[in-house]
């Protein structure tokens, strides 16, 4: 038997997690906001979306579950902008997931720009004092995987999770993106020494 596994997003305080399939950004802290709150072309400079928090979640049968790490295929071909693009928390050494303890919530002027990652005012806790904060996830590829989380689990519970966002400039197109997979990865012993691959879409929309 193998462990079952689900990505949750996380919303509100206190948090809610939330098995999801797929994922879009929006300027509000909800987790299928459809095509409501997408995010404004700026007249300069740039808006954020809402952070997104995702995580794994596994039960089942499994002897042991860790080294989970979070992929895209390099290349995100949405209209974002000049500088516009999708981001990853980040820390300066060990996993880059953030512990449910570190959890803090979406927050920005809904319906128009959330607060950036390394806002050293509003941004998140767990990411805005690290020397390099953020990175932009077209360089976390199948042969370079981001590590969330390096801890072994060896009963039911769920990982460390990724915040993600997404900035939107000024000379940005207007419309809804086409989808993009991004995959997390682990290594899991079950019956036979393997690995667990799951997929979900992320998506876009920008006004």
């Amino acid at each position: 038997m193998a462990a079952n596994i689900n990505v949750a997003e996380g919303n509100g305080s206190p948090v809610t997690w939330t098995d999801i399939t797929s994922a879009r950004f929006c300027t509000a802290d909800v987790v299928n906001p459809g095509l409501s709150y997408p995010i404004p072309i700026p007249s300069s400079g740039v808006h954020y979306s809402f952070w997104k928090n995702h995580r794994l979640e596994f039960g089942g049968t499994f002897t042991q579950i860790d080294n989970i790490r979070w992929y895209c295929d390099g290349s995100i071909d949405w209209t974002l902008g000049t500088n516009g693009k999708v981001i990853v928390g980040t820390r300066d050494s060990g996993d880059n997931g953030c512990p449910d303890a570190n959890y803090q919530v979406a927050a920005g002027v809904t319906g128009s720009s959330g607060y950036a990652i390394d806002d050293p005012t509003s941004g998140h806790a767990y990411y805005k004092g690290q020397t390099t904060p953020y990175a932009d996830i077209a360089g976390y590829t199948v042969g370079s995987p981001l590590l969330v989380d390096s801890s072994a689990y060896t009963a039911e519970g769920n990982s460390k999770h990724v915040v993600l966002q997404c900035i939107v400039d000024h000379d940005a197109s207007h419309g809804t993106q086409a989808s993009e997979t991004f995959t997390w990865m682990w290594d899991e012993i079950a019956l036979l020494l393997g690995f667990g691959l799951e997929l979900f879409k992320l998506f876009s929309s920008i006004i």
